[in-house]
């Protein structure tokens, strides 16, 4: 049997060598039809070699290897006789070229983002595989973007014989609307606590300004990690959240988070390790996650934040703490190690600013609190940022530390990206204390780029007017000092009478310490009182006329809020005193303390402000009625009318008092981030009076606003309602103002 096998091989091998001994040779290879591919990329491919017999299962092997290389429409073989031999030669028609690559129907999306994302460009082979995926990138890409119903239709066209044009035909269709957020699996943390901390939300009214009603996978992606963090922060280190499954019906979208809680861990103990600059017990002093209590990821990332500060804040600009968590699961405990890396002790190298293309070098370096040669301060590095962002004139500061190992220094590229700080307006709008306004503004907030702030503006009013030009220079000759100069023209119809007047000012300023500053300003003012009421108080018509008053006004004021337009933590002090009487009718001494106080509460803010004024008469002359305590506005006690909150003459008409005590408080939050559009909660209580001896009862008010940092400016919406109505007083007010916040 097995010598029937043997013969059976033998006769099968001898008959395979005298076919191949049969065939004829290949002695050249030849590829016709390339124009743009290289002959080399296409022989490299071949498996058919020159020297051995021709073989029809490689020429056809060979075939589907050069289709492979995505170039090419149509590949075909032919033979020919050739020096004894044959000669093969690959007959090859390549794919056209794309020329253009265009879109069509996108509107919600700009052209320059989808290209990000798809890898076809001009120049590419008009692949159909290539063209047909990155059709699905595309759709991809809006599905990301809440577009889930878009349709894209690639459509090729013929230029040339060799070249062709590529249109991406999209038809993007209607966002859809998230309709229900379905949290599963929660047992420890509310439903209503999970969606809270998420970005996503359920579709309403405001969405139209936001997309928060609308999915977006990164910004799903990052809410999945925030319900992560939510648990973290409440002792569950062992949870685990399922990546969202998101159902589609109808426009309606409906997003399912599902949650395995886990068991809640407390902290068994705190260790550091690796200080060696700093001993125990200063470090200590910093870690608010104690042993026994329940642990917080966002507690524990705070006590880290606050020691690499302690030292980088002296010179160890690269320290860093590692936190090392050692779970023990049967216990439901957990011992936490921070391990510190103290690193070098670091100086500042150069200091290198950039996208300044108006706002000059200097009027950005004298904000900055920190010199080329000092030893590195991250908190002079936070202020240098903010008082930089203060200035007015960026969209974006960026600070970008840049340490150089071999010698131990930092240098700081301080990037900026300038706005218009050039305002011009002509309109109209409306005041609830003046009605109908018509404006007129020019304003330069950062005069040929060096800082200085100039003013015309014209305001024409159903009860004022108001004319002014300003100049103000706050480096004046490129010293520390600065310059504030201008001329007004203002008149004002009060209850029982009228006021015009016109003055100018000059002050004086300097910085006295990091947050804190001091001026002085002399003021000139002529003022006619006129169109007395018959049945003013004797008060009014004593002061029928004019009158000049000639004063000065010296002022100190500690402000550390982090952003003057909308702060969120810091305080804003100020204490000034007015003294008129040397020189001119008037005479008065008139002083006012303020003190408004910023808290952050997450993305909201708790503001507290109190003030506290008195005036009186001087050197035998008089106190003027519009220099008087008038409470009751929007800028005093909202939902009380002009002089409501004070003493009154015989007629109930107000005549404003000299002294006032005002509290103000707000919870603002966020309503439409994109927007900085935003909603507070306010209570108020304040009163004016004759004098200190009277202080007294309070009047109280409370209410709801909206805020919007608007391009021309900050906008207030505020309704206050009357919590002790007197008679002849409105229940509540609707007020608006522009140009500026408490």
């Amino acid at each position: 049997m097995l010598r029937r096998a043997l013969f059976a091989l033998l006769i099968i091998l001898a008959a395979a060598y005298s076919y191949a001994q049969t065939q004829p040779l290949v002695n050249a290879i030849e590829v016709k039809g390339l124009k743009r591919i290289e002959e080399g990329a296409v022989k490299a491919k071949i498996a058919q070699k020159i020297g051995q017999p021709v073989a029809q299962e490689k020429i056809n092997e060979d075939i589907k290897t050069i289709f492979k290389m995505g170039y090419f429409d149509d590949v075909k073989v032919e033979i020919e006789a050739f020096e004894g031999g044959v000669k093969l030669i690959y007959i090859v028609k390549e794919k056209p070229t794309i020329i253009k690559v265009d879109f069509q129907g996108n509107k919600q999306i700009e052209d320059s983002k989808i290209r990000e994302k798809i890898s076809i460009t001009s120049g590419s082979i008009a692949d159909t595989v290539l063209i047909q995926d990155n059709a699905s990138k595309i759709s991809k890409f809006y599905e990301e973007e809440g577009h889930w119903l878009t349709n894209v239709v690639p459509v090729v066209k013929k230029a040339t014989e060799d070249e062709v044009t590529l249109t991406y035909q999209i038809d993007e269709g209607d966002k859809v609307k998230v309709k229900n957020i379905i949290i599963e699996g929660n047992k420890a943390l509310s439903s209503g606590k999970i969606k809270g901390a998420i970005e996503t939300k359920e579709w309403w009214i405001f969405s139209f300004f936001s997309s928060t009603g609308y999915y977006k996978k990164d910004r799903m992606d990052a809410d999945v990690e925030k319900v992560r963090n939510l648990y973290y922060n409440n002792g569950y280190l062992k949870v685990v959240v399922a990546e969202p499954e998101i159902t589609v019906d109808n426009k309606a979208m409906t997003i399912k988070l599902r949650v395995s809680e886990g068991d809640q861990f407390r902290v068994s103990s705190v260790d550091i390790s690796g200080n060696k600059i700093h001993d125990n017990a200063s470090i200590n002093k910093l870690i608010s996650l104690a042993p026994n209590s329940v642990f917080m990821k966002n507690v524990l990332e705070k006590d880290m934040q606050a020691i690499t500060e302690l030292y980088s804040k002296n010179g160890y600009a690269l320290a860093t703490v590692l936190p090392n968590l050692v779970p023990d699961e049967q216990n439901r405990t957990v011992k936490v190690n921070l391990a510190i890396e103290e690193g070098d002790k670091y100086k500042i190298g150069r200091i290198e600013i950039s996208g300044n293309t108006k706002t000059r070098d200097k009027v950005i370096r004298r904000e900055i609190r920190l010199d080329e040669g000092e030893t590195f301060d991250s908190t002079r590095l936070k202020r240098s940022y903010e008082r930089i962002n203060n200035l007015g004139f960026f969209e974006g500061v960026d600070m970008v530390p840049k340490p150089k190992y071999e010698d131990k220094t930092v240098d700081l590229d301080v990037k900026v990206k300038e706005r218009p700080t050039g305002f011009l307006s002509v309109g109209g709008g409306y005041s609830s204390t003046d009605r109908f306004i018509a404006t007129a503004d020019i304003t330069q907030g950062n005069l040929f780029g060096r800082g200085q702030y100039i003013k015309v503006k014209g305001e024409l009013g159903g009860r004022s007017s108001f004319y002014e030009i300003t100049f103000r220079d706050p480096w004046f000759l490129d010293s520390p000092y600065s310059l504030s100069t201008g001329i007004y023209r203002t008149s004002r119809e009060y209850i029982e009478y009228d006021k015009r007047a016109f003055g100018f000012f000059l002050g004086f300023g300097r910085a006295l310490e990091e947050y804190w500053k001091g001026d002085i300003t002399y003021n000139f003012e002529i003022a006619d009182i006129y169109n007395v009421d018959d049945t003013a108080a004797t008060l009014i018509r004593d002061q029928e006329g004019k009158s000049t008053t000639s004063s000065i006004t010296p002022t100190v004021v500690r402000d550390s809020r982090d952003n003057y337009l909308d702060p969120s933590r810091g305080s804003r002090n100020a204490l000034s005193l007015t003294l008129a009487g040397l020189g001119g009718s008037n005479g008065f001494f008139k002083s006012t303390v303020d003190s408004a106080w910023y808290f952050p509460w997450g993305s909201s803010t708790f503001m507290f402000r109190g003030r506290l004024g008195y005036a009186t008469e001087m050197f035998g002359k008089k106190l003027p009625l519009y220099e008087r305590f008038y409470l009751g506005g929007i800028s005093t006690i909202r939902g009380l009318g002009f002089g409501e909150a004070g003493p009154r003459d015989n007629s109930g008409d107000p005549i404003g008092g000299t002294s006032e005590l005002i509290f103000n408080s707000e919870f603002i939050f966020p309503i439409v981030q994109e927007m900085k559009l935003k909603g507070l909660v306010f209570f108020d209580a304040g009163n004016a009076y004759e004098g200190f001896d009277h202080l007294g009862k309070l009047r109280y008010t409370s209410g709801i606003g909206v805020r919007w940092i608007s391009p021309l400016g900050p906008m207030r919406l505020e309704w206050g309602y009357n919590l002790d109505k007197k008679p002849g007083e409105s229940s509540s007010k609707f007020e608006f103002a522009f140009g500026s916040f408490f």
